[in-house]
């Protein structure tokens, strides 16, 4: 029998989805399932970008530029210069979301073997991208008791090899909700300056920052331009995450040199969705503001409530829309499963992701579990008490 590839057997499951078929089982016996694995906003999409694909006079579906849109392309990026980040159309490339966009910045600046330091855990993704693109991946640890803020750079620096080609963050950051600080930033400019190396930050949920809290860009850093590389996506931005579209931003022309060779080879990135998405820049400030308070408010109500679970332990999210919670229980995996398979309260259960797949130290993670809180706060409340309930049933 052909054998299948190495490759193909060191990819990881998927955290957020690999329950799936549990659920599917749970809901055909009639249990209401509350998803908290997996961030899918229930916002509205902006109605811009739903109708400007209404609207499209078109006869022929045709490729885009393996760039983008230039159309696209410009908007987004006096978008990005109304937060100073001085670039130019040249520095852009339109991806098929987020994912790709990283593919494509792995691609260009490591070769097989190539290590990239990530602090964990971090979006469970990050591995199957570095298994598929021959990279080897270095994780630094960061802690749930202060709230998985960045390590020392003196811990940083214990990794470094002449291997080491990049650090790559998600600011803020999914799973944790993390925002980094300017001071944050900025000690990690002075690093791969330092060592010649890239810093890659993942920026897709930029936009949600709590408590009088501001993101401070990667292409807001001074005397970076050469070592910046930004991935960004619509998805979460304007809860559009059907649309895959996404983009990697540096000011290094060779970078962007080679990651136009790796967006010609996949030809273009999709033509209705990069419409919306040109349409979705229209948005007005409302929309965020709303958006951003109705996510305080349902963080809030989330995080009180795990503190009053006993034995959790809870890190508080200064961005994005999850939260890492440590758990009561020695193996969140077989935790996740048996509250799809053989438990129930008031008819319904929660679906969570287990967060050991969030990191790729072995043995990490093994007690925590990834919330999204991307349900309404009656939903959340029900969810919070769902999860009480199984903990007190589980571990009795």
């Amino acid at each position: 029998m052909p054998q299948i590839s190495q490759k193909g057997k060191l990819m990881p499951s998927s955290p957020v989805r690999k329950l799936v078929p549990f659920a599917e089982a749970a809901k055909k016996r009639g249990t209401h399932i509350y998803q908290l694995n997996i961030g899918q906003p229930d916002i509205e999409t902006p109605a811009q970008a739903i109708d400007a694909v209404k609207n499209v006079d078109m006869t022929v579906l045709e490729y885009s530029h393996s760039a983008g849109n230039l159309s696209y392309r410009e908007k987004l990026i006096a978008h990005y210069n109304k937060i100073n980040m001085g670039l130019t159309v040249d520095d852009i490339i339109i991806s098929t979301g987020g994912s790709e966009a990283l593919l494509f910045a792995m691609g260009s600046i490591c070769d097989q073997g190539d290590e990239v330091i990530i602090p964990e855990p971090f979006y469970a993704n990050y591995n199957g991208f570095a298994t598929a693109s021959g990279v080897t991946v270095k994780p630094i640890p960061t802690r749930i008791e202060n709230n998985f803020a960045l390590p020392s750079i003196a811990e940083f620096e214990k990794l470094i090899t002449d291997k080491t080609k990049a650090i790559l963050i998600c600011n803020p950051g999914n799973p944790t909700g993390y925002l980094y600080t300017k001071e944050e930033m900025e000690q990690l400019a002075a690093l791969v300056k330092k060592h010649d190396l890239f810093l890659v930050a993942d920026e897709v949920y930029r936009e949600f920052a709590y408590d009088g809290r501001q993101h401070f860009s990667v292409m807001n850093l001074d005397g970076l331009e050469n070592h910046a590389i930004m991935i960004d996506s619509v998805s979460k931005r304007y809860s559009m995450c059907g649309a895959r579209i996404g983009c990697m931003v540096s000011k290094n022309k060779e970078v962007v040199a080679a990651a136009m060779k790796f967006a010609q080879a996949r030809l273009s990135p999709p033509t209705f969705a990069q419409i919306a998405a040109e349409a979705a820049l229209d948005t007005p400030q409302s929309y965020f503001d709303n958006v951003i308070g109705e996510y305080i408010d349902r963080r809030n109500l989330l995080i009180d409530g795990l503190k009053q679970i006993d034995g959790v332990e809870v890190a508080n999210p200064g961005g994005a829309f999850y939260c890492v919670a440590q758990l009561p229980v020695e193996d969140t995996d077989n935790f996740a499963q048996w509250l799809l398979e053989s438990f129930e309260y008031e008819g319904a259960t929660i679906m969570v992701a287990p967060a050991a797949g969030f990191y790729s130290t072995p043995g990490m993670g093994k007690n925590q579990i990834r919330i999204a809180y991307v349900l309404d706060k009656e939903s959340l409340t029900k969810a919070v008490r769902i999860l009480e309930k199984g903990l007190q049933a589980y571990t009795s």
